[in-house]
């Protein structure tokens, strides 16, 4: 079933999931626990079964406290919602039910099969209006259960501890991050780090699970995490602090899956290694054992995080190798260039400390979801600043300046003495001009710091005309000199098409990003080529803390 974030969905899910399970014959279970991908055990699973086997009887649900009346309005159960294409609408107040005390708060619990059964099956007029209630609410799961329990006659059984550590910081956590998906605000935990591990050891409460991990944010917690419980891997374990994420897959996704910006950079990335393949026979120049060509969309991406770093991208392709005419499967790891610079001689009092454009910022966690901020004509980019900390406030001033000189955005931000990140989306009009952009960052226009970065023109669609921006004024202010013929260059390559347009492409990412290596999934005519499964950064390279076995008998995850 395909929910969405606050959906009534979430809800349909878990009751049909219940059903589901109250339904299996050959399993004897005991309690309901709802995980997600972001959930992460503190504690051994033996330890979990012990603490569980002695409360047989009770259920592990946490509940917002005693002000019911701000719980009502902060969840909006006093609104009517309805779900419909993947998105929340708010239509207009409602009722509480009279004679129901409400209850919520975490949708994360320990639920046992005595009040599963019962909500699942029960036809009395407590479960059957509740359920009608909450199909047309914001967040039920955050509400439903709690409430069913206390007015029913198993309240006696809840025990006010869902049994997780939830790392809540709702100064970063509530930003109204979903309104894209519900007409409502609402709040989100953050991910873990290192630091926080002793938060898990030092418990005073019972707690079994943890959240949010996020290997891409902190793979290294979790190994932490993973030693406290059960020892640490032996020294030396490939891939210990590597951690590879799937961002697409071919045979599953699909080709038609990808934005044209998407696949303009993956191609041109793939381009790359087969550079690289082809220069690793330098001084041999009749030899093609080591020559390729694409002959197909990218097989898969991954991104690819080094001792929590983001490395960069590994594009698997398949090329015809010209020296044996066979097909191989090549993997390319290409990484980018850091062009944040500052003025020479630098200012005195600078808290700048660097500059970074992007799209799909997340505030919650202050980086891009866009981990390598690839950048295409249509896409709303965002320029993110990190500050030290200061005694007094600041006000800097943000230029946005376009391949030919001309500055396409302006504006102020005032950084705050405690502020450490400040970011901002400037008003700029799609489709934007392909080639290399210029973000300076100013004080009383005496420039603090600057980065360039990329915007790539699309290889598989059409583009429009540029729309030209319209602060040409402040130009002479700048000392920025537009020139005509710059102009003209950037028209005649917003032409291109076929092979000159990927010539374009692949000059001006070779400016920020780089082959760093390449490597072969099967044998190989190039005598040079590596193994991928040989090297510590493929997606096919061993990743032994990752393992999991699956014995047929038992059917059980070890």
């Amino acid at each position: 079933m395909a929910t969405i974030w606050g959906g009534a969905s979430l809800l349909t899910m878990y009751l049909r999931s219940m059903d589901d399970l109250l339904k299996m014959t050959d399993w004897s279970w005991d309690f309901f626990i709802n995980l997600s991908a972001a959930d992460y055990p503190i504690r051994t699973n033996e330890q979990l079964v012990g603490f569980l086997s002695k409360y047989r009887n009770m259920n592990f649900i946490k509940s917002h406290g005693r002000d019911t009346a701000r719980f009502i309005r902060k969840q909006g159960l006093d609104r009517l919602f309805f779900e419909c294409d993947t998105h929340m609408w708010r239509l207009g107040d409602r009722k509480i039910p009279e004679g129901i005390a409400v209850d919520g708060g975490s949708d994360w619990f320990l639920l046992n099969r005595q009040f599963v059964d019962y909500v699942v099956n029960s036809g009395d007029a407590l479960v059957t209006n509740m359920k009608r209630f909450y199909g047309y609410t914001l967040l039920p799961a955050e509400s439903f259960f709690h409430t069913v329990l206390e007015n029913s006659a198993l309240c006696q059984t809840m025990v006010d501890n869902n049994l997780r550590v939830t790392n809540w910081n709702r100064k970063l956590g509530c930003k109204c991050q979903y309104k894209h998906i519900v007409d409502w605000c609402g709040c989100s935990p953050n991910d873990f780090k290192p630091s926080d591990l002793p938060r898990f050891q030092q418990s005073s409460r019972p707690a079994f699970f943890a959240r949010k991990f996020e290997a891409s944010v902190s793979q290294e917690v979790i190994n932490q995490l993973d030693e406290y419980l059960f020892g640490p891997l032996p020294v030396g374990t490939r891939g210990l602090h590597s951690y590879w994420e799937s961002l697409y897959e071919q045979e599953i996704d699909g080709a038609t899956s990808l934005s044209d910006s998407a696949l303009s950079h993956f191609h041109a990335f793939a381009r790359m290694g087969l550079t690289r393949a082809a220069q690793s026979l330098q001084g041999r120049p009749h030899d093609h054992s080591c020559r390729y060509a694409s002959v197909n969309h990218p097989v898969s991406v991954h991104l690819y995080f080094l001792s929590d770093q983001f490395q960069g991208y590994l594009v698997r392709t398949q090329a015809l190798n010209r020296g044996s005419a066979q097909t191989e499967t090549l993997e390319t790891w290409v990484s980018s260039k850091d062009h944040y610079t500052v003025p020479n001689p630098a200012p005195n009092v600078n808290r700048l400390q660097h500059v970074q454009v992007g799209t799909d910022w997340d505030p919650k966690e202050r980086l891009f979801r866009n981990w390598g901020s690839v950048i295409g004509p249509e896409d709303e980019p965002v320029a993110v600043q990190r500050w030290t900390r200061s005694q007094s406030n600041l006000t800097a001033t943000v230029v946005w300046i376009d391949p030919t000189n001309v500055i396409a955005a302006t504006y102020d931000i005032l950084v705050d003495a405690g502020s450490e990140v400040t970011h901002y989306r400037p008003p700029l009009t799609a489709p934007l001009r392909p080639g290399v952009w210029t973000l300076r960052v100013l004080h009383h226009w005496s420039p603090l710091g600057q980065t360039r970065f990329i915007v790539t023109p699309l290889e598989f669609h059409k583009q429009n005309s540029y729309m030209e921006q319209s602060f040409h004024g402040l130009n002479p202010v700048l000392r920025l000199p537009v020139s005509l013929g710059a102009v003209e260059e950037a028209e005649a390559n917003a032409g291109l098409t076929g092979a000159p347009l990927r010539r374009w492409i692949d000059s001006l990412l070779q400016s920020h990003w780089g082959a760093a290596d390449v490597c072969s999934l099967g044998p190989s005519a190039c005598p040079v080529m590596q193994r991928c499964h040989m090297t510590s950064w493929s997606s096919n390279s061993p990743d032994p803390k990752s393992e999991l076995t699956l014995p047929s008998h038992s059917g059980r995850i070890r």
